[in-house]
């Protein structure tokens, strides 16, 4: 229904940002109602609102309540609440074992902005996703090695360890007098069940989020040339629609997953049978059996290598031959591999470990020759010339460029801490005397061995970052008392107010850490790569010959790193279990999820499903649909990671709709985090094309606020200055006639308690053109 004035009509359209929020907070009402949406994410208003737009002159401030800060021009507001898409319920607290696989997606969107270097570009995000390939692959081989080496080969084939654990009893050749599963080969069938059944879980899960988000289709737009430069993919017709390259790659890493088991359990068969005066038929299987899995591997990589995705246009396409046949051709070949492994060999026993010392080594190669194949290419776009945008301030892009390598580096760390952990705890575990059993793969004990050094490294980074802090804070004492024109403050007060100050800063020395811990991993992983395959041993007993004072530092390193590994692991399972019980855990992790599950699964198909493909459609819809029904003005009011959000809508959005929309931003970090971190997306040239679509853009920002900061664009050639300056925190130094009591510093919260946002929010309103003719509202397509 059209309104009585369309042209008067405005709107402000608030999202919020981490950690979420009640509309009934938002929207300072206890009576608010649904609009449009569901149970996941949805539009609110208050009850008094919701047909503001088709009474005749409906005066806001009538209906206004008690402490509403909303005059007769202010407009209607509307909430936009997505917290449910990232901590709704408490089966999302065990997101955090594929913690990994979020952090390497990150990686792929941290490359440089380079529009000219379209081959470096491409090669950039085939490292990735080869790096990430080899996430899923490490993730299956520990799992394999508990199950397969740890448990049915080693101590089941042990009788010591297979008397202490009765439940082994029948897989044992002891306990069971030789029965039936005590063979070794049916014994490692029977336990490859436990690796294919997670590998399972994480392709059901990755279908099941799959449908719930990447299913979203975007609002339909014309689709882009393929050629030509684009200041940002965010703005692309397809960029929040990945449902067909999500599904090549959850084919490819569910086939790469049932590979890898099926690699575990035939190659102590074919072993096995290419001993002197083995069948010759089985080693005819065995032959066939390992020519087929390097034929499923090659078919596996090649699909990753394949992008298999167009974000120029809405590509609906779904291959689906190459998504159901690559993971059910594995799951047949893993299916005739545990049929082969379990033939009856007579005089075959379980002896020492299962090769793991090799697959185990050669990911660690293979991760590292990959990070630095990336970092090679990285600094190569970082250094190319680029295309600026007009008024954009000089880049401040994170580690000039190798924001991404260093990530891919943290993320293959991650997920060699999480296999060694559940490594080291279950032999601990199967092992009480720690003389039956081998133990995990030697080169898992040198990583654990170096975790402390590693650990060593970044609390002396700590430290001289907080010698920096204090150091600070002196410094920050002196603008307080100069911004705020004291000559003799409260020293207590000025103290609190430099403090947060400094600590605010802290985010900016974020690159620092990451790049030290970054380089710190690589070296040492580097060095346990060398020892393990230099010795063949674990650390204590390659120093066994060297001077007492290296003999303790390898016995206490290796010992040492073994508990801190179990020990992180442990912390991470206990969290996520508190997390599932607890509202306010879970939240918390769910503020985790907010920042790092923002990007599209364009690396990992397993990681986290990205939030940003459900809620920028949610908000394009809302905002096209509501100017093109009243013709009024809207205002999308983004905090914290709901102005990333609202700027990716507003790049979503027809020009025809842009012209009718003004945006306010506050405790953003689109210029802090995302400018920095992912500059070929959030970069100074397309902040300032974003600039160019919508000049009635203002932002707002705090000095103690450690996440939002300002945008950096200047009036110059797109429009007025973004940024206004920064906001008094507190409001007031001391006691005053409008603040008789202490004001509090509020840091990233309560924004809009500022007199600033009620201003800034007019000021935008008047901007916007006040009229123009209502359109069609779009219609949704198949």
């Amino acid at each position: 229904m059209k309104p009585a004035s369309a042209g008067g009509a405005a709107l402000e359209l608030l999202v919020h940002g981490v950690g979420g929020a009640t509309p009934e907070k938002m929207l300072n009402d206890p009576r608010t109602v649904r609009i449009t949406g569901d149970a996941t994410a949805a539009v609110y208003r208050r009850a008094d609102d919701v047909h503001a737009e088709t009474r005749p002159g409906h005066d806001v401030a009538a209906d206004s309540r008690p402490g509403d800060d909303r005059g007769r021009a202010a407009p209607v507001p509307e909430a936009y609440v997505w917290s449910n898409l990232t901590s709704g319920n408490g089966t999302r607290a065990l997101w955090l074992l594929l913690l990994p696989f979020m952090v390497v997606n990150l990686a792929h969107w941290m490359r440089p902005a380079a529009t000219e270097r379209i081959r470096a570009v491409r090669v950039y995000g085939l490292l990735v996703r080869l790096a990430a390939l080899s996430l899923t692959v490490l993730l299956v081989a520990a799992a394999c090695e508990v199950a397969l080496d740890l448990t049915a080969w080693q101590c089941a084939g042990t009788a010591a360890c297979a008397e202490r654990h009765t439940w082994l009893g029948f897989l044992s050749p002891t306990a069971s007098d030789g029965g039936w599963w005590s063979l070794p080969g049916r014994r490692l069938a029977l336990a490859a069940l436990l690796p294919t059944a997670l590998t399972g879980l994480l392709w059901y899960l990755s279908h099941r989020t799959w449908r719930a988000y990447e299913s979203q289709e975007p609002l339909h737009r014309t689709p882009e040339p393929e050629t030509g430069p684009a200041h940002t993919a965010l703005s692309r017709p397809g960029f929040w629609y990945g449902r067909r390259l999500v599904a090549r790659l959850r084919a490819a890493h569910t086939a790469a997953g049932l590979l890898t088991v099926a690699a575990a359990v035939g190659t102590a068969a074919v072993r096995e049978d290419r001993r002197p005066g083995g069948p010759a038929l089985l080693d005819l299987m065995g032959r066939a059996l390992e020519a087929s899995l390097a034929a499923g591997a090659l078919a596996t990589v090649w699909v990753v290598c394949a992008r298999g995705r167009s974000e120029r246009r809405l590509d609906r396409r779904v291959d689906a031959h190459l998504v159901r046949r690559l993971p059910l051709a594995a799951l047949t070949l893993l299916a005739l591999t545990l049929v082969y492994a379990g033939w009856d060999r007579p005089g075959w026993s379980s002896e020492g470990r299962l090769p793991g010392d090799a697959t185990f080594g050669a990911l660690a190669l293979a991760q590292g020759a990959l990070v630095i194949a990336l970092a090679v290419v990285a600094r190569t776009l970082h250094h190319c010339p680029r295309t600026r945008g007009p008024g954009a301030p000089p880049e401040r892009c994170a580690l000039h460029g190798l924001g991404g390598p260093a990530v891919a580096m943290l993320a293959c760390a991650l997920g060699g801490v999480m296999s060694g952990g559940v490594s080291q705890r279950v032999s601990d575990w199967l092992d009480g005397t720690g003389a039956s059993l081998d133990g995990p793969p030697v080169m898992l004990t040198w990583q654990a061995a170096v975790i402390p050094v590693l650990l060593l490294v970044v609390l002396t980074l700590c430290a001289l970052l907080a010698r920096r802090t204090l150091l600070l804070i002196r410094v920050e004492e002196k603008e307080v008392v100069q911004t705020y024109g004291v000559r003799s403050g409260d020293a207590a007060r000025t103290r609190l107010i430099a403090r947060a100050r400094a600590m605010a800063s802290l985010t900016d020395r974020g690159p620092l850490l990451v790049a030290v811990v970054a380089t710190a991993t690589l070296l040492l992983g580097a060095g346990a790569l060398v020892g393990a395959f230099g010795t063949g041993r674990t650390p204590a007993r390659a120093a066994q010959t060297a001077q007492p004072f290296v003999q303790g530092a390898a016995q206490t390193a290796q010992a040492l790193g073994s508990w801190l590994i179990g020990l992180g692991f442990i912390l991470l399972v206990t969290w996520g279990r508190r997390a599932y019980k607890d509202v306010s855990a879970r939240r918390t992790i769910g503020i985790l999820w907010d920042v790092g599950t923002f990007w599209p699964r364009a690396a990992h198909p397993f990681a986290p499903p990205c939030y940003a493909e459900r809620a920028v459609p949610d908000l394009t819809w809302r905002v096209a649909t509501w100017t093109r029904a009243t013709g009024g003005r809207l205002v999308i009011s983004g905090h914290s990671q709901g102005s990333v959000l609202a700027a990716a809508a507003a790049w979503q959005l027809k020009p025809s709709d842009r012209a009718r929309v003004a945006l306010l931003t506050y405790g953003s970090p689109i210029e802090r985090l995302y400018g920095r971190w992912f500059p070929a997306h959030f970069g100074p040239a397309a902040l300032a094309a974003l600039h160019e679509d919508i000049d009635c853009w203002r932002n707002l920002y705090r000095p103690t606020d450690p996440i939002g900061g300002p945008v950096r664009l200047s009036g110059d050639g797109c429009g007025p200055r973004v940024d206004r300056d920064p906001l008094a925190d507190p409001l007031a130094y001391g006691r005053s006639e409008d603040h008789p009591l202490p004001t509090p510093v509020l840091g990233h919260s309560d924004y809009q308690a500022d007199p600033a946002f009620a201003e800034e929010r007019e000021l935008l309103l008047g901007r916007l053109r006040p009229e123009a003719p209502p359109g069609e509202v779009p219609a949704q397509r198949a």
